[in-house]
């Protein structure tokens, strides 16, 4: 392991016992998958049962191991290890369902209006509707309890920081209508202001849903600023846009009260590679420009840096290839 890696991966775990939460964070295509894929597989070698969960819509899980995942449930890859993707339209479409049946038991509804059934089928389409769905599989999948560890691949940071935004929104909100709403059942006209007769447990019903949803944002946005259980790690690559990407990630999570347990440098350029006759010229180029970014991401980011992992000959798809990956990564 390269000098530059003060205190490792596998030292970062030996020295937070605690940790039972491990997110990947990070721009697209930067290898999230990949160490994740890695992670999972060196504690599922090291007797842990553990599940790693993709929060990308893609079914990147199923091509870095080569086997139908999406949508599958838990699947069982190798010995303590499992897997899960979501089929985040069907768990939406289930949603719509649900969401129609509450309203026709509310309402003694026989069939839903067609302005209503418009509004519910154009939810679908909402950015929003897709994250909630991957959320709740996340809480749904914790909340089991079934594993030791749980490693995630974090949608890219953006994405990740509107939700943790979100999520504290959505609690102010949800808290004032909630106060709203017993204010007006203090009072003896409660029931005339509202409406009409039995609209006031029509309201407890929609309150009902509200705080379930902010309960289910509230427990993901908690995992992740909880410093003793969870590990947040943030992957980049040697090359200008990523470091800046990182540099102002690093800055937002910090403003939502994250912190970012390292950083793992992906991709790297063998540096030996340019003193090999046979190498092209035009890789020697990408090395020399790789080896000036690798020093500023060691000078910005040092006491950060948790691992380094070069590029490597082939794509790391299948077991053994996420084998050699987490032995580069943790120490064989």
């Amino acid at each position: 392991m390269s000098a530059a890696v003060k205190a490792g991966m596998a030292d970062y775990f030996a020295s937070n016992s605690d940790v039972k939460y491990i997110l990947f964070g990070g721009k697209g295509g930067l290898g999230k998958t990949t160490l994740s894929a890695a992670t999972a597989y060196w504690l599922a070698s090291r007797g842990k049962r553990v599940c790693v969960f993709s929060t990308d819509p893609q079914a990147s899980l199923s091509d870095i191991f080569e086997r139908k995942i999406f949508g599958q449930g838990e699947v069982e890859l190798a010995a303590n290890l499992y897997a899960v993707e979501i089929d985040a339209d069907r768990r939406i479409a289930e949603y719509q369902e649900e969401i129609r049946k509450k309203i026709k038991d509310m309402y003694k509804m026989e069939t839903i209006p067609e302005e209503v059934e418009d509004y519910i089928n154009s939810s679908a389409a909402e950015p929003a509707m897709a994250e909630s769905a991957t959320f709740d599989a996340m809480v749904e999948l914790m909340t089991a309890g079934k594993f030791e560890y749980y490693v995630f691949d974090m949608m890219p940071h953006g994405h990740a920081i509107r939700f943790l935004g979100m999520a504290d929104i959505l609690d102010q909100w949800v808290e004032k209508i909630v106060t709203v709403r017993k204010k007006a059942g203090e009072y003896g006209e409660a029931a005339t202001v509202i409406g009409s007769k039995g609209s006031l447990a029509q309201e407890d019903l929609v309150l009902k849903e509200l705080e379930y949803i902010r309960g289910r944002l509230d427990f993901v946005s908690t995992m992740v600023r909880d410093r003793k259980h969870t590990a947040f790690f943030y992957v980049l690559i040697p090359e200008l846009m990523p470091i800046l990407d990182t540099r102002k990630a690093l800055e937002m999570f910090r403003e939502f009260n994250v912190t970012v347990s390292g950083v793992v440098m992906n991709q790297v350029y063998p540096r030996e590679l340019k003193d090999q006759p046979d190498v092209p010229v035009f890789l020697k180029n990408k090395i020399s420009s790789q080896q000036e970014y690798v020093q500023q991401i060691q000078s910005e980011f040092g006491s950060l840096i948790r691992g380094i992992v070069p590029m490597l000959d082939r794509e790391p798809k299948g077991l053994k290839m996420i084998s050699k990956v987490a032995d580069i990564l943790y120490g064989s």
